[in-house]
């Protein structure tokens, strides 16, 4: 049988450390994307596109993207350093096929979540590649479960290794990842808000097109326009 993959979030009993300074959320770090048009043009159904197919490849790049995220700053989510899967106030617990709770470390937590995602993507009776083939009935709630765990990756992403992150110069790309992902799945009502709500700052920051700098009436037309210094550019 499948993973019967539930989370449940649960205050973790003790109060949130006095409003800790959320370094993701300071301008200078929420200026720096990848891209910087707007990405609700990325994500909505093209015309010709049947939705499953749009949603498979979607939710299959998404897997690849952060699950390659995850692995930049892996080496520092360990069992010590993160004993549990948190983001902001929440810990995420995993349920087994049984429906048994299991509480475990965040590195094993992501490790449940990506082999998951990596069973269920590549699944051709769940994710078909093969023209004419059907898309099973419980296809988008399939769907829906994985970008569910992909959510909390990425939360936990910027609430524990976000330092890490800017020291490898990689929060352009993470940024860029989140947005578009959060852009994606509220498209297409595919995560409740309510589990999406703890990142909500973020996203509000993050989901609009980043603000291109004015330039200068004198600024001469050959200098290299003052975007290009505010954004990370694909490696």
């Amino acid at each position: 049988s499948e993973w019967q993959g539930k989370s449940k979030t649960k205050p973790n009993g003790k109060k949130p450390p006095a409003e800790e300074k959320k370094q993701y959320l300071e301008p200078e770090f929420t200026k720096i994307r990848v891209v910087d048009f707007d990405l609700k043009e990325l994500v909505v159904l093209p015309r010709e596109i049947d939705l499953n197919e749009w949603l498979a490849s979607n939710t299959t790049t998404f897997f690849n993207l952060i699950n390659l995220q995850y692995s930049t700053i892996s080496e520092f989510c360990t069992g010590d350093t993160c004993q549990a899967m948190t983001a902001c106030n929440t810990i995420y617990y995993w349920y087994d096929e049984r429906g048994k709770k299991t509480k475990c470390t965040a590195p094993q937590y992501v490790d449940f979540v990506m082999s998951l995602c990596q069973k269920l993507v590549t699944d051709e009776e769940i994710f078909p590649t093969k023209y004419g083939k059907e898309f099973p009935n419980s296809f988008e709630s399939l769907v829906k479960k994985i970008c569910r765990y992909l959510f909390h990756v990425l939360a936990h992403l910027y609430w524990a290794h976000f330092k890490e992150t800017v020291a490898l110069d990689l929060q352009g790309h993470l940024n860029t990842l989140y947005a578009h992902f959060i852009v994606f799945v509220r498209e297409f009502n595919l995560v409740d808000p309510k589990e999406t709500c703890i990142m909500d700052d973020l996203s509000e920051v993050l989901c609009t097109p980043a603000p291109l700098p004015a330039l200068a009436p004198s600024t001469p037309a050959s200098a290299p326009s003052p975007s290009s210094q505010n954004h990370v550019t694909e490696r």
